[in-house]
């Protein structure tokens, strides 16, 4: 039986909220910036346009596989 977990619920909020901000700023960055994390604007605009609930395929420190 699947319990519910109130705690649970708003920390998964918490981590959407956070992805959806962090995805909407990286839609922001300019060239430059984008070039001082190591990934071009393809990519950051395919990882900006993702559903909030959707993970990354990205792992941290490899963007070549985007």
């Amino acid at each position: 039986m699947l319990r519910f977990s109130l705690t649970q619920f708003r920390c998964q909020l918490r981590h959407y909220h956070q992805r959806r901000r962090s995805r909407r700023q990286l839609l922001t960055l300019d060239d430059r910036l984008l070039e001082d994390i190591g990934i071009t604007r393809t990519q950051a605009q395919k990882e900006g346009c993702k559903p909030f609930w959707q993970h990354s395929t990205c792992k941290r420190g490899s963007y070549e596989n985007c």
